[in-house]
């Protein structure tokens, strides 16, 4: 398809109804995500490497006793930007509590956004998403690499509005801790 035939399929400005028609309608599992300033992404679909580490936090949470409405795998969030909302769906959120059915969440009641690094996604997850995440004020960020330890690296929201790095280990010293310490609102 050309680009010109492409420019007349794709709306001028991509809302987050239109990226919730486009998530609709993929049979592939793409994830679609805008920035703020509305710059499209598609994320291909996970692997099960991904599926293991996103289910391995999540009963981490669970066993310590967070509930299971303030645990969410890819849920959409909108975020807040000068021009506009974006949404980006992280692989995990932690909310303080239980959200209303809706497909863009706002971020008032977000806690922790987890994002697993996927080959293709990594500038993204590590750079734009983290200072995207820290403007709209939500109080942690983790990233987990997919290196051989599967880092975790931890951000806490500083008094400068930006995130600041907490800790760094591997995936299965953080799972021998408790959620608790190093989510202090729980």
């Amino acid at each position: 398809m050309s680009a010109e035939a492409v420019g007349r399929h794709m709306p001028a400005v991509i809302t987050l109804g239109d990226l919730a028609a486009m998530i609709s309608a993929d049979t592939h599992g793409r994830r679609y995500e805008t920035s703020p300033e509305g710059v499209l992404s598609v994320v291909p679909p996970p692997d099960s490497e991904h599926a293991v580490i996103a289910t391995r936090l999540m009963l981490w949470l669970g066993l310590a006793g967070w509930p299971a409405e303030q645990l969410m795998q890819a849920a959409g969030i909108r975020i807040p930007g000068p021009d506009g909302d974006g949404g980006r769906i992280p692989d995990l959120t932690v909310w303080s509590r239980p959200q209303q059915h809706a497909v863009w969440l706002t971020v008032a009641d977000l806690l922790l956004v987890v994002e697993i690094m996927s080959r293709g996604s990594e500038a993204t997850d590590r750079v734009i998403k983290v200072d995207e995440c820290a403007a709209a004020g939500i109080p942690r960020y983790w990233t987990v690499a997919r290196d051989a330890a599967q880092t975790v690296t931890l951000y806490g929201l500083g008094p400068a509005g930006t995130y600041e790095r907490a800790a760094q280990m591997p995936l299965a010293w953080l799972l021998q801790t408790s959620p608790g310490d190093h989510l202090p609102d729980a």
